[in-house]
């Protein structure tokens, strides 16, 4: 299983291989906006991976198209809701607007 650390918290959760990022943030208790119920559709869920990229599904048309419109994207953006867990663990960042902090 995959450990996920959240940060700026610095929480550490398992969560099982295939799962969305956004299934393994909520499970661990932080909040997290995903206003479209995970259909890359809002950007809510636009969050950072600071480690551990390739732990994660490639990005598909949709989550690019979505993320290209939304302001402070980087080369370490991802939608959570769109970001499938492999088999390695990974360091993700909670974005304030994004996060309800």
């Amino acid at each position: 299983m995959p450990v996920i650390t959240i940060k700026p918290a610095g929480v550490t959760v398992e969560a099982a291989a295939g799962s969305s990022l956004l299934e393994a943030i909520l499970a661990s208790g932080h909040v997290i906006g995903h206003k479209c119920d995970g259909n890359a559709e809002c950007g809510t869920c636009h969050v950072f991976v600071h480690e551990g990229r390739k732990g994660l599904s490639k990005m598909h048309w949709a989550e690019n198209a979505k993320l290209d419109g939304i302001v402070g994207v980087g080369s370490k953006s991802r939608l959570a809701c769109q970001a499938m867990l492999k088999n390695e663990d990974i360091t993700v960042e909670l974005l304030g607007f994004a996060s309800g902090m």
